[in-house]
């Protein structure tokens, strides 16, 4: 596979593999309002809204295949009544616009439960299509990941912070590709390859996230991530350059 025609969608926080026809989403987190009006912030569902956005990317995408990165769901350990039925509608509605992959997130917990039997639920530790590794990153990638030119990761929510000369800070949502540590990297998987890594951002808006140039990469795999030598895009296609130079 070539891996140059790995490209995100302008303006939107998908993947799409042209290659192949994969495109690939992470972190719907489909029930998250019900946490947020436990917090005190009231906001109506937000799932109808986003699924059909989804499903209109599909429409003009036409993939063969759609991976869905992990955090389908939302509330852990379990969910409520109004999120199993999103997702359950979700996944029915999704399936016909492709072959469905889910890598299980942390969030996740009953998603095979909640999913039609056509749909692929591979385990947490990632899997691989050719040379490319595709893991949620809330856990270490087994070692056949590891040996892969290109990992794609979801799981950080990745956001970029800006700071204005009053100290205000604003976060936008970015996309984060770099490399390994190679030492820490050859200490934890001695036969890897130093693949490249790309870190989705969040399909939902509501998620939040970890600002990349002032945090770094939450999992497992941030721990081993040269962050400071990430390169740092927004979602328009903007090139901020490496981490280390953005305040």
């Amino acid at each position: 596979m070539d891996l140059s025609d790995i490209q995100p969608i302008l303006n939107e926080p998908v993947l799409f593999i042209k290659n192949k026809q994969i495109l690939v989403v992470a972190d719907l987190h489909l029930g998250i309002e019900s946490q947020l009006r436990e917090q005190g912030v009231h906001t109506s569902s937000q799932a109808q809204k986003m699924i059909d956005h989804l499903l209109s990317i599909c429409k003009k995408y036409k993939p063969k295949e759609i991976i869905l990165l992990g955090d389908i769901k939302h509330n852990i350990p379990s969910a409520t009544i109004q999120e199993r039925r999103d997702v359950s509608s979700f996944l029915r509605l999704i399936k016909e616009y492709g072959t469905i992959h889910i890598i299980p997130g942390n969030h996740d917990g009953f998603i095979k439960k909640l999913s039609p039997d056509e749909i692929i639920v591979h385990l947490s530790d990632g899997f691989i299509i050719e040379n490319i590794g595709f893991v949620h990153g809330h856990r270490w990638p087994n070692e056949d990941i590891m040996r892969c030119e290109q990992i794609i990761m979801g799981h950080t929510h990745p956001t970029v912070m800006f700071r204005d000369r009053l100290e205000y800070k604003t976060f936008e949502p970015c996309w984060v590709r770099g490399s390994f540590l190679k030492d820490k990297l050859k200490e934890k998987y001695p036969n890897s390859i130093n693949p490249e890594i790309l870190i989705v951002p969040a399909f939902n808006p509501l998620c939040g996230g970890i600002a990349a140039n002032q945090e770094g990469v939450t999992g497992p795999l941030g721990k081993i991530i040269d962050i400071k030598k990430a390169r740092i895009y927004l979602i328009d296609g903007t090139s901020l350059g490496l981490v280390k130079d953005i305040g």
